[in-house]
């Protein structure tokens, strides 16, 4: 039987993360990090000259880039676009949730 070694990190009591420890994390190459970060995909908590930092809720869009990558064979810049799209439908179907949850009952 074999056991896969899993990196766990708690996203809400998590600082803020280096370029590295989200390399690390996720299973992208540092590299590719601060390509999403150039092309709009993955957002910095602090940019400092050339210093970026993250928050842990990065992992989970940068660990999500990393599955895209390896599923879809995608280059960097194809990946940016599309780890953005997966983004903002996250974003859609939790506000379509929201306003569904405001409907009276049987209201769908």
């Amino acid at each position: 039987m074999k056991h896969d070694i899993v990196d766990a990190i708690r996203l809400d009591q998590s600082g803020p993360l280096s370029c590295s420890e989200l390399a690390s994390l996720s299973g992208l190459s540092e590299d590719e990090v601060r390509e999403l970060v150039e092309y709009g995909a993955l957002d910095v908590y602090v940019m400092e000259s050339t210093q970026l930092t993250f928050t842990s809720a990065s992992v989970t869009v940068a660990r999500t880039a990393s599955r895209l990558r390896d599923d879809f064979e995608l280059e960097t810049h194809a990946l940016a676009l599309v780890v953005k799209f997966s983004t903002r439908i996250d974003e859609l179907e939790a506000e379509l949730n929201a306003l569904r949850a405001k409907l009276p009952r049987g209201g769908r």
